[in-house]
């Protein structure tokens, strides 16, 4: 069993009560929009990360991290990217990596929406955390956690920060 912090769009900006939160957890997927490098070096010296960068990150954390990761974990099989869009809306580049890729749980953030929905035009279950970082419109700061275990990805958790300022 493998126990997950998911988050993105912290936009350079990350508190002690999301640390705290990952500290519960075995590794840290971010979505995107990490805004500096001091934010994954925080997260790393906790917990492993995986991580993608996403648009409006520097040269510093593309040379870092890559626009998309595809990867298996316990027997369930991942792709992470940040602008993906949402079931039914995806763009094109997302609709050809989930034909090639058929992975069982798909990431991505940008959208600062919280949402956790099956698919089932894919297969899959489509996981878009909402945005821990203070800069953009969402009123509350969201992050996830959930456990994959063999092929199941279950205890699903909702973490809300009430106030972003």
């Amino acid at each position: 069993m493998r126990r997950i912090a998911l988050l993105s769009d912290t936009h350079s900006y990350i508190d002690e009560r999301i640390l705290n939160h990952i500290n519960e957890v075995d590794e840290v997927w971010h979505a995107g929009d990490i805004g500096d490098i001091s934010i994954t070096d925080k997260l790393t010296q906790l917990k492993p990360l995986k991580a993608v960068y996403g648009n409006i990150d520097n040269n510093v954390l593309r040379q870092e991290f890559d626009e998309t990761l595809v990867f298996q974990c316990e027997q369930v099989k991942v792709l992470m990217t940040h602008i993906g869009g949402r079931p039914g809306k995806y763009n094109t580049r997302v609709i050809n990596l989930l034909n090639e890729h058929r992975p069982k749980l798909f990431v991505c953030g940008h959208s600062h929406i919280l949402t956790i929905k099956n698919d089932p035009s894919f297969s899959l279950l489509f996981m878009n955390p909402g945005a821990a970082g203070k800069h953009g419109f969402h009123p509350v700061r969201t992050m996830i956690r959930f456990s994959i275990t063999d092929n199941s990805i279950h205890d699903l958790e909702v973490i809300e920060y009430e106030n972003r300022y």
